[in-house]
């Protein structure tokens, strides 16, 4: 078994409050922080939060924060060690999980594996039933709104409806 590697310097590759959370925390490790930022965010608390901080060009979410080859060549240009995802954003993202282990840089979060087995909601909750953790009533996959209605019945109201596939939304 081999030793846990050493990791110095952690790119967060997010913004606002997790970001300003995962960086207090390295701080509090002894861990060197890296913002990433788009232009509009030169100013913000993150970015003043971290260590350090790259650029990440002008535009909306999609070309900057969403911006996987921005993101690997940010944690490049700085060193990192690490890339912490926060949430949102890239954090649900296996294609990253492949380009950190490609660029020998580790992913703060789950495998590919477990980002793919928990991504369909109804896949996750037959993974938590299958090692007994506690869950509250709820179905897997409904055929149809009678089917819907009737299992509502049977749980009790209120109740939450939840796409398995929405696309993170």
């Amino acid at each position: 078994m081999s030793s846990p590697r050493k990791i110095n310097k952690v790119l967060i590759a997010n913004r606002g409050a997790i970001a300003v959370r995962v960086a207090r925390t390295l701080k509090k490790m002894g861990i060197t922080s890296i913002a990433v930022y788009a232009d509009a965010d030169l100013e913000s608390l993150h970015v003043r939060a971290a260590d350090e901080a790259y650029a990440l060009g002008a535009g909306a979410a999609r070309d900057t924060y969403l911006d996987q080859q921005k993101i690997i060549a940010a944690a490049k240009a700085s060193g990192a060690d690490a890339i912490h995802p926060g949430y949102g954003f890239l954090s649900e993202n296996t294609d990253l999980v492949g380009l950190c282990t490609e660029h020998e840089i580790l992913f703060l979060g789950p495998t590919a594996e477990q980002i793919e087995a928990f991504g369909l909601k109804h896949r996750a909750r037959e993974l938590a039933e299958q090692q007994q953790v506690p869950l509250l009533p709820g179905t897997g996959v409904l055929a149809g709104p009678e089917d819907a209605l009737q299992r509502a019945e049977d749980i009790g109201y209120p109740v939450i409806l939840k796409s398995t596939a929405g696309g993170g939304g």
